[in-house]
């Protein structure tokens, strides 16, 4: 097994544990995916709080080891090969930690390639929309006369709630009965969206059923519990 140092952003956050996965995030809907895939797999790992609030994820150090500045980030010493491996984007290191394992995802290729689909489904529009609602209805967006963009991104965001509500109809989770990457994928973006964006009305979350029922379901599990607080704010 590699030594972690060859990693410069070792050098800004120290690993204590070199010998476990090291994740590099915050509590957003984004990070909060893989600190529950870690804590619902049962993996060993390290967190490292990157306070983006401070632009941490735009130092040269971690920009080494994601070049699009955004968190989160993981190294595994243990990855292919028994080599140390970096990866980013939230969606993929879901992927590769359920390759991994063998957890969270069903092994037939027609479960696969389904369960893949709505975790893209979520990377390629449910994170944008909802996160131009937050920008546009709770941060700066608020102060535009232009209230065009806000209608477009609620709009969009409320159609992508309905589909989600269609398809948990007669289901305890998106694949049905077996809980998968796909439920954590989405579960921190709604959540969001509702609570720290408080956008609920605006896209009529109260007129759901299933949504809210999936919602509550996931939020129960310990492993998101215990997920929705790592890496710990200082």
């Amino acid at each position: 097994m590699d030594h972690l140092s060859s990693f410069p952003i070792t050098q800004r956050w120290p690993a204590k544990h070199p010998d476990r996965l090291q994740l590099y995030s915050l509590p957003t809907p984004n990070g909060v995916k893989v600190s529950i895939m870690l804590e619902e797999i049962g993996l060993p790992y390290e967190p490292h709080l990157v306070d983006i609030g401070k632009n941490e994820s735009w130092t040269p150090e971690f920009l080494s080891l994601n070049p699009n500045g955004k968190i989160p980030a993981i190294i595994d010493p243990d990855g292919p090969g028994g080599k140390p491996l970096g990866l980013f984007e939230s969606g993929a290191i879901l992927l590769y930690l359920a390759e991994k394992t063998g957890k969270l995802l069903p092994s037939d290729p027609v479960g696969r390639y389904e369960t893949l689909q709505w975790v893209f489904w979520q990377m390629a529009a449910v994170g944008p929309m909802f996160g131009q609602v937050g920008f546009f209805h709770k941060f700066a967006g608020r102060e535009y006369e232009d209230k065009r963009p806000l209608e477009r991104y609620r709009a969009e965001s409320e159609r992508l709630l309905r589909l989600l509500e269609t398809r948990l109809q007669d289901r305890q989770w998106i694949m049905g009965d077996d809980y998968t990457i796909a439920d954590i994928s989405v579960l921190g973006w709604v959540r969001n969206l509702v609570g720290f964006y408080g956008a609920g009305e605006l896209v009529h979350y109260e007129q759901l059923k299933a949504v809210p029922d999936w919602l509550e379901r996931a939020l129960a599990r310990p492993g998101v519990q215990r997920g929705l607080t790592i890496p710990a704010r200082g």
